[in-house]
């Protein structure tokens, strides 16, 4: 399936459908499934110069470029681009959403196997998956595009815990992982506060057990899933942020001893919780942050020096000083396990107090190592 994009970068958008089963970590499989997965640029002639980008939790394939008519570009548009810092006139670059998201890749409003009527979606018949079998399926796709090895692995936050899962489930595929804002293992914050987001949706008398209607054009407004989408923005957010950018304002309009008066903050919240309920779908939402409460990097191995060991191509790590959702302290870690295993390894910590999110806005401050990595 090819669109009509932005005639500046060469972007494609493809889906692929896979009719041998895919087995799950839990033992569980998923047959047929699709991919849908956005690539840019041209790949070379010996399939040597492609760069898989894995995307966080509620990212998708669309990470750079516009469509015809969108009003916002792609989640990392300001580092995947022509003459950008993951230049696409050097490098093909592939973008695939992970399977249980909503964008296009099976998930649980999709269609059973063999369904006849409008209703037979896997809703909760879906199987719980793992970041592991989200690699398991990209490996799959690259597979199938006839491209063994990588240039690079590169994500950010759930993306980064995919791309050091790649380097230790397929230490040959890439040449290089770069790991972002991530970690080895969900620390109990991440499993506290999707705990209280996962009952938050689960009472949403809209969300009927999720038995709601599943429209291909349009979602309830799920208020369970505004109000998690705002406990969400406390992980990714630092205290410093917060202070600069609201502090204490208060909405102008708003009577300061109303009940429901608000905050600037709370404005801000309202916005943005009423926005993703527009385009994310809430089923999706509870599957993709189990995956992400289950994370664990030496996952089928007895302990995670075991699951490093298997590292062969250097790993790459970059973390943020300000970001609370995953400490620079569990980077630290990873890197003291590959010294002591004496593999190639470096850890690059960027000074920000703007959050986890600062791997999505302050490009700026880590592109160029980037583009000295891939260089």
């Amino acid at each position: 399936m090819n669109n009509e994009k932005d005639h500046s970068l060469i972007m494609q958008t493809h889906t692929k459908i896979f009719t041998s089963p895919l087995y799950l970590t839990s033992g569980r499989i998923l047959e047929p499934y699709q991919i849908i997965y956005e690539t840019y640029g041209k790949l070379n002639s010996d399939n040597s110069n492609a760069i898989l980008i894995t995307h966080a939790l509620t990212g998708s394939h669309h990470c750079a470029g516009k469509y015809q008519n969108e009003a916002k570009a792609g989640w990392w548009d300001s580092m995947v681009g022509n003459n950008k810092y993951i230049d696409t006139n050097k490098y093909f670059v592939i973008c695939a959403n992970v399977i249980g998201s909503c964008y296009g890749s099976t998930s649980p409003i999709s269609p059973t196997y063999g369904s006849f009527g409008d209703n037979d979606f896997y809703r909760l018949k879906f199987p719980v998956i793992t970041i592991q079998d989200m690699v398991k399926a990209n490996k799959i796709l690259l597979n199938s595009l006839g491209i063994t090895r990588l240039h690079a692995v590169i994500g950010g936050s759930m993306g980064g815990m995919q791309a050091l899962s790649f380097a230790i489930l397929y230490p040959k595929s890439a040449n290089m992982f770069i790991s972002i804002s991530a970690s080895y293992i969900s620390n109990p914050q991440i499993i506290l506060i999707n705990k209280v987001m996962r009952e938050i949706i689960m009472l949403d008398s809209d969300f009927k057990g999720g038995n709601y209607e599943i429209s291909s054009t349009s979602l309830p407004r799920f208020k369970g899933l505004q109000v998690a989408r705002m406990l969400g923005f406390s992980q990714y957010l630092s205290l410093s942020t917060l202070h600069n950018k609201f502090s204490r304002r208060y909405v102008p309009t708003d009577g300061y001893f109303e009940l429901f008066g608000r905050f600037e903050v709370e404005k801000y919240l309202d916005y943005n919780g009423a926005n993703f309920s527009t385009y994310f779908d809430p089923l999706c939402y509870l599957y993709l942050i189990r995956a992400l409460s289950m994370y664990d990097a030496s996952l089928g191995f007895t302990g995670l020096e075991h699951a490093l060991s298997e590292i062969q191509s250097p790993l790459h790590l970059i973390a943020f000083n300000g970001d609370n959702m995953f400490p620079i302290s569990e980077m630290e870690h990873i890197k003291e396990q590959m010294d002591t295993l004496g593999l190639a390894c470096s850890l690059e910590i960027i000074q920000s107090d703007y959050g986890h999110d600062s791997f999505l806005v302050e490009v700026n401050k880590y592109g160029d190592y980037i583009r000295e990595l891939l260089g």
